[in-house]
């Protein structure tokens, strides 16, 4: 009240006493017992934004008010995780924590299980192996984590899986590639005996809430109605390009919708 009063231009005056002892012990206290209650305070506040593998948990929480799991980005070939750059500024940090690990894909040499293992590798140092998360995939990525959840174990820990653009029921570009040169392209052909074992075994995905974004007109996944899960929710996205998906303003905000949906 003194400075809005200075600052409205009336003139004050105040007695300066000099404090005796007890004053003194008074306003010590006070302040040990104020550095107290702030300090207890941010030691909660803290413990309540840690999991128990002490990482700092998510900004946004479900409709029961507890904090979303993590969410992993897996990205696609010939990409780094960089991929995710302009998805990772529209969420602004209200999905933490965030991995995004670099998987040695090597063009399409590196058979998807054999990422999918890897990719599992990064989700247990970073969460340990029991943490509930979330996972998006893009273009292969999203069949690298696809395999991860059913074949590997991590159905088990799944709460959401999100394809985007990816080959889930296989595409026409992968097909002129033989298996002995390209082993992780030759994984997305139509006959695949991966994509056989995932699609005729869903039991997996029973627990796993998936959803599906993909573009009509995709030309590096032919057709692009082949882009989806086999079960859940599906979305096609108004892009006219595999890497639009992630770069469209359109498509980043239905993207950036569905990760911070409770």
């Amino acid at each position: 009240m003194l400075v809005a009063a200075d600052q409205a231009g009336r003139s004050t005056t105040s007695k300066i006493t000099k404090p005796t002892s007890a004053t003194r012990a008074s306003r010590e206290d006070s302040r040990t017992n104020t550095s107290s209650r702030l300090n207890l305070k941010e030691s909660v506040r803290v413990m309540a934004d840690m999991d128990a593998n002490g990482v700092r948990s998510s900004h946004l929480t479900d409709r029961c008010g507890a904090p979303s799991p993590p969410l992993v980005l897996v990205h696609g070939l010939l990409d780094s995780p960089l991929v995710f750059n302009r998805l990772k500024r529209r969420l602004a940090n209200r999905r933490q924590p965030l991995l995004l690990p670099e998987l040695p894909l090597r063009l399409g040499l590196t058979p998807v299980r054999e990422a999918a293992e890897i990719l599992g590798s990064h989700i247990e140092a970073a969460f340990g192996s029991e943490q509930p998360l979330d996972l998006l995939g893009f273009s292969i990525g999203g069949v690298i984590a696809r395999t991860w959840v059913q074949l590997l174990g991590g159905h088990r820990r799944t709460r959401r899986l999100t394809s985007v653009g990816s080959p889930q029921q296989g595409t026409l570009t992968a097909h002129p590639w033989p298996r002995r040169l390209l082993a992780g392209i030759a994984d997305l052909r139509y006959d695949s005996k991966l994509l056989e074992q995932l699609n005729g075994n869903l039991s997996n995905l029973d627990g796993v809430e998936c959803c599906s974004f993909y573009s009509a007109i995709d030309m590096a996944v032919l057709p692009g109605w082949r882009a989806v899960l086999p079960i859940g929710r599906r979305q096609v996205l108004p892009v006219w390009a595999h890497p639009q998906l992630l770069r469209s303003s359109r498509a980043l905000e239905a993207l950036t919708e569905e990760l911070l949906r409770p």
